[in-house]
């Protein structure tokens, strides 16, 4: 073969190969329109910054500036807005950072009170719900006009506010009062207070709204209430035993089911949710921290904090489907819009993995800022 052959040979080769790349490239990703935008927000608690990661090109875009050890994250399901909770120090007061997701830049910070750890936005985005830890407060926030309407007490040391998808419940998890509040979400009154549950972690609710789930995370059970409905009042229904510490509760979007992760025990335990029914338990990695179920219900995302690694669990089936190394440290998770990827911090290598759902494979890194703890996905059309 002469050189000209052999250049034309290279050539049609290197052709074949990136047509392949390409082909490989739309069948495992989206094609965007011109307009469309989706970004990925991680809070780096210990550099105050907030890192973003552009999806529809797959890289960093840029890191914010925001407050004092950012510590949560909420995306607005109505404007082009992720808000992000700076808990602050541990005598100071925190705060809200209100980014603009069209140019990804601080558009308002609004003064919280102390130790703000969590935050739930309403399904019409008007108002915000945010946990303040170190005053034993919720603060109820206005989005559009950037104040805080009112200051609500609740129980020690709440370190989580969900609202019910009906929008008329508020569940509260006082960790150190080990007790889970109800409030009427339109008047902020208490309606019930449900002790017995050590170390009360972040709860969800039945899509239904009929019936909440908390981890009791100093010990090793889980509580169920059911909400008020028609003349039935709020109800204790059940305490059931799950694994060592639950700190972490992952709910299938169709309601079925609700996985537990048990930290202490390097388990998940599977509930039943009609019945309160504790399946059983099936071992993850070492500290599993944080747990995701996919939005067809068929798999269970699992974080291993100390196996850098994340378990992926077949609901249908029952078992361990496979595994994926992602890096030091992983904790919190969050699917892409169109559930393509997986994105997940790591807390102690300081970035985020990219794991393609479909082959339950790596597809790269991405460094963060220091000490990443939260993420958020955010996605709309100009």
């Amino acid at each position: 073969m002469n050189l000209r052959n052999a250049a034309k040979s290279r050539l049609l080769l290197l052709g074949l190969l990136a047509l392949s790349l390409a082909g490989c490239r739309t069948h495992d990703f989206p094609q965007y329109p011109a307009n469309y935008r989706e970004y990925v927000y991680v809070t780096n608690g210990g550099s105050g910054t907030v890192t973003v990661l552009d999806v529809v090109n797959l890289r960093l875009d840029r890191e914010l500036q925001v407050g004092q050890n950012p510590i949560a994250v909420a995306a607005s399901p109505t404007v082009n807005e992720v808000f992000v909770v700076n808990s602050g120090t541990d005598t100071g007061s925190g705060s809200l950072s209100v980014i603009n997701a069209e140019n990804n830049s601080v558009a308002a910070t609004i003064p919280l009170h102390r130790q703000p750890v969590s935050i739930e936005i309403d399904a019409a985005g008007k108002l915000a719900y945010i946990a303040n830890s170190g005053s034993n407060s919720i603060s109820v926030v206005d989005l559009k006009n950037r104040r805080e309407l009112a200051q609500v007490g609740v129980g020690e040391q709440p370190v989580a506010a969900r609202l019910s998808p009906d929008g008329k419940t508020l569940i509260v998890a006082n960790r150190r009062g080990n007790s889970v509040s109800l409030f009427d979400a339109a008047t902020m009154s208490i309606r019930s207070v449900f002790s017995g549950c050590p170390g009360a972690g972040d709860p969800v609710v039945l899509p239904d709204s009929s019936k909440v789930f908390a981890p009791c995370t100093g010990g090793h059970q889980m509580m169920a209430i059911a909400l008020a409905h028609a003349s039935q009042p709020d109800q204790l229904e059940a305490l059931m035993d799950v694994g060592r510490s639950p700190v972490d509760l992952a709910l299938k979007p169709d309601g079925g089911e609700v996985f537990v992760v048990n930290s202490a025990s390097d388990s998940i335990s599977e509930v039943i949710t009609g019945t309160d029914d504790v399946q059983g338990a099936y071992m993850m990695g070492d500290d599993p921290v944080g747990g995701l179920v996919s939005k067809d219900n068929s798999l269970l995302y699992v974080a291993n904090q100390r196996s850098q690694n994340v378990i992926v669990y077949a609901i249908n089936d029952g078992r361990r489907a496979g595994w994926v190394r992602v890096g030091d440290g992983p904790s919190a998770m969050a699917f892409s819009a169109a559930g393509h990827l997986l994105f997940v911090v790591n807390s102690r290598s300081n970035d985020v993995a990219l794991v393609r759902t479909a082959s339950m494979t790596l597809f790269t890194l991405i460094p963060a800022g220091r000490a990443p703890n939260a993420v958020a996905d955010k996605s709309f059309s100009l």
